[in-house]
């Protein structure tokens, strides 16, 4: 079969809420990994894939085997994977590429495929507003921050990040309101007077929302797989979120 097909999905939020749902919830995703590979030509993870990731020198976080096994056995077949670090992964590293053959984006990009422009960022620290959360990020990405927090003792670390990351998850999980009050959306139609894009693909709030900006361009977030399941595919030129399974 013919891989002409471009993938989409953000926020599985491995790790949480304990090791049987996150398990399970792997196991879904690998499922549907399973199910695109015939016609997949690159799959985009778009940010939050873990709930909470870093990368000692010489350890990394245990778990998630089942996911990153599929990926490594998909980029070792010759699919391209994408991973676009979220607020809850942003410390990602060499390890995924080395190991499972990843590439890992630390910034926004526009991707061009099937004749379309495609803007595509976890969509953290986007928009206007939220210069608390602007601050922090710019902190937690300075090498001193990373540096002091490789010096804790892995038990220690992980702990203190999962207290951070259950707060942070609970204050940007934003339910959507309306197109006014969509910071991301907003964020679009004011990029899209300076640049116009096809397509702007988002995760980060964990809603599934597709909406026109102007008559060129769509503002697509991708949900989750917590509760939605949800993700995009471009096929022949058209983006649109669909749902595993059906």
């Amino acid at each position: 079969m013919n891989k002409n097909k471009i993938y989409f999905a953000s926020d599985f939020h491995l790790g949480i809420p304990n090791r049987e749902e996150s398990h399970n919830r792997e196991r879904h995703i690998v499922r549907w990994l399973t199910k695109i590979e015939k016609d997949a030509k690159a799959i985009y993870l778009v940010g939050d894939i873990f709930d909470f990731w870093f990368e000692y020198k010489k350890v990394v976080p245990k778990g998630f085997v089942r996911l990153l096994g599929k990926i490594a056995t998909l980029t070792d077949k010759g699919t391209q994977i994408h991973l676009f670090v979220g607020n809850h992964d942003l410390w990602a590293k060499d390890y995924l590429e080395k190991e499972a053959g990843i590439t890992i984006h630390h910034k926004s990009m526009i991707l061009k495929e099937q004749s379309k422009e495609i803007f595509i960022s976890h969509g953290d620290g986007l928009g206007k507003g939220d210069l608390y959360y602007k601050l922090v990020k710019k902190l937690f990405n300075s090498k001193i921050c990373q540096w002091a927090f490789a010096r804790l003792h892995p038990n220690l670390a992980l702990y203190l990040a999962h207290k951070w990351s259950n707060k942070s998850r609970k204050n940007y999980n934003i339910p959507f309101i309306s197109e006014k009050k969509e910071i991301l959306f907003d964020y679009c139609k004011k990029q899209q007077k300076i640049r116009p894009i096809d397509y702007y693909v988002f995760g980060h709030t964990h809603n599934p929302i597709q909406l026109q900006v102007d008559n060129q361009s769509q503002y697509i977030n991708l949900g989750d797989w917590l509760t939605h399941n949800t993700y995009a595919v471009l096929k022949d030129g058209i983006l649109k979120i669909e749902k595993y399974p059906k």
